[in-house]
């Protein structure tokens, strides 16, 4: 009889070095989470006192694993995707009962999918994405937040120099609100607003998605949107 045991996947065994290596990959990754989206390796060794070289590697195997991201510009580093696995299954979020309220009202009004992010640290938290037309991926938009409308309000927010933060903080400036027009799928498209705390501070961002038509010429969805930002305002700040 075959014994079970010569088939069973072996299980890896720690040297001594090995412990302090993920120490330092785990200090690393707490460095980006506390010095915000952006931060450069230069700043992460400097905080750290850690060897360049030893830092690069870090990162690189980091990113390589889908703990972290480079920034759009490739300049920088921020949290990755399962960071944000990891965040929302130790701490769901969820809408207060008022806010929901709201929600449902401009999912009915809008005819579209109206989502919420939850900002903070320099990324985003999906907090409310509408059941009926869901986000095409949630965890892209958490690695990759230039992509997506609600991405856009947090790099404009964060005053990056990379022509995609750029368009979106000139669209901010005209429009109120930042757009993605057919860059995922053809014919679709996204616009945020953002939701301001009462410092002015961005705290969340409401989000239309549907056809691209009513994105690129957005004054109806607009005039529809910006009530539900200023009614979330006080719930989620």
């Amino acid at each position: 009889m075959t014994d079970p045991a010569a088939f069973a996947t072996p299980v890896p065994t720690l040297t001594a070095r090995q412990p302090r290596a993920i120490h330092s990959a785990l200090t690393v990754l707490e460095a980006v989470a506390t010095l915000g989206a952006g931060v450069s390796a230069r700043e992460v060794s400097e905080a750290l006192g850690l060897p360049r070289a030893t830092t690069y590697r870090l990162l690189n195997l980091l990113v390589q694993d889908e703990y972290l991201v480079r920034t759009p510009d490739l300049s920088g580093f921020a949290l990755g995707a399962k960071v944000a696995q990891l965040a929302s299954a130790a701490t769901p979020v969820r809408l207060p009962a008022a806010a929901r309220a709201v929600l449902s009202q401009a999912r009915d009004q809008l005819r579209g999918g109206v989502h919420v992010v939850r900002y903070g640290g320099g990324r985003l938290t999906v907090a409310d994405a509408d059941p009926d037309f869901p986000l095409s991926d949630d965890l892209r938009l958490v690695r990759e937040p230039a992509r997506y409308a609600l991405g856009r309000l947090l790099l404009a927010d964060l005053g990056r120099t990379d022509p995609v933060s750029l368009a979106a903080a000139s669209d901010l400036r005209r429009l109120g609100a930042t757009r993605q027009i057919g860059e995922i799928v053809p014919g679709l498209a996204c616009l945020a607003v953002p939701v301001r705390d009462s410092t002015g501070e961005l705290a969340a961002g409401v989000a239309f998605a549907g056809p691209r038509h009513r994105v690129e010429e957005p004054q109806a969805v607009l005039d529809l949107l910006r009530p539900v930002a200023e009614r979330l305002a006080p719930l989620l700040a």
